[in-house]
């Protein structure tokens, strides 16, 4: 009988996302340490915020610790980066060994990631049921359309999934809960089975995209078929920010690309029924057996 084969190698996203603080000299940092950490992707956000926010949800006021303005508007326009910035911050990112990538959050800013032709575009939880923007994609862009599925109900996921219906191998759907950060016992990781059970045949796979702390979790996410995980990345949990602290700091994400490389290799059968790793302990310690 034929050994199993191999799992899929791991593919770790660095989600940096607005980790950034507004400032592009700490996002090249980012991005330099996620590569040097063994991620394969530095992930940004884009949206332009008049665009995905209400007029009420713009002005309302935003007054606490991790406030960059007056207004929810004020706040999140601090934190977006121009589109040329982004093109900027692809370029930095390929040209140091790691690929670029970007949630987009609207139309706008769907279009402009879109011109820029990374090799995958996220879409997050929050815009799952952003049918129209969904569409797009699907239209507008050759790459693979990666979406989260946290706070979504199965209509609203069938919804999305049917709209890729004639290229099922663009989609990849992340098992997710929205939470910043999440308890283990509302990771749920058994999604992940569910989900390509659900969705087999219409997308391409099922990631993990994971807001809880530590990485044992990640490593479970892997042994139940998840081979993209994602995790949000920061340089410091304490810096100011809503998601540092369900982020990864640098010996974190390093921990999690090395452990999931090992378990990666220790997911095999035994080549011999004695490995030659074995051969000086079975001479030294094995039992002579039963006597003739």
């Amino acid at each position: 009988m034929n050994a199993p084969a191999s799992p899929a190698p791991p593919i770790v996203i660095a989600e940096i996302g607005c980790n950034h603080r507004g400032d592009v000299q700490t996002a090249r940092e980012l991005i330099v340490v996620a590569k040097t950490c063994g991620a394969a992707f530095a992930k940004f956000q884009k949206r332009c915020p008049r665009e995905c926010l209400t007029p009420q949800r713009y002005a309302a006021p935003y007054d606490n610790p991790h406030s960059y303005g007056r207004t929810y508007g004020e706040h999140r326009e601090f934190l977006e980066f121009p589109a040329a910035v982004h093109a900027d911050l692809k370029a930095y990112a390929e040209d140091h060994g790691i690929q670029y990538t970007t949630s987009v959050w609207d139309m706008t800013s769907a279009r402009e990631i879109a011109a820029l032709n990374p090799r995958l575009i996220k879409v997050p939880s929050a815009c799952s049921n952003h049918l129209d923007m969904l569409r797009l994609l699907r239209d507008e862009y050759a790459g693979e359309v990666h979406i989260s599925a946290g706070m979504s109900t199965l209509d609203e996921l069938d919804r999305a999934v049917d709209i890729f219906a004639q290229c099922p191998d663009r989609l990849v759907l992340y098992s997710c809960t929205s939470g910043y950060p999440v308890p283990p016992e509302d990771v749920c990781l058994l999604e992940i089975p569910r989900l390509q059970e659900r969705y087999r045949g219409r997308v391409r796979e099922i990631g993990f995209s994971g807001h809880h702390n530590g990485i044992a979790i990640d490593i479970a996410a892997y042994m139940l078929g998840a081979r993209i995980i994602e995790r949000h990345f920061t340089l410091d949990r304490t810096w100011k920010g809503t998601d540092h602290a369900a982020s990864l700091e640098p010996q974190g994400l390093g921990k999690l690309v090395r452990d999931l490389q090992s378990v990666r290799k220790a997911l095999a059968t035994k080549r011999t029924e004695i490995l030659p790793i074995e051969q000086p302990q079975r001479e030294k310690l094995k039992h002579a057996g039963p006597a003739t």
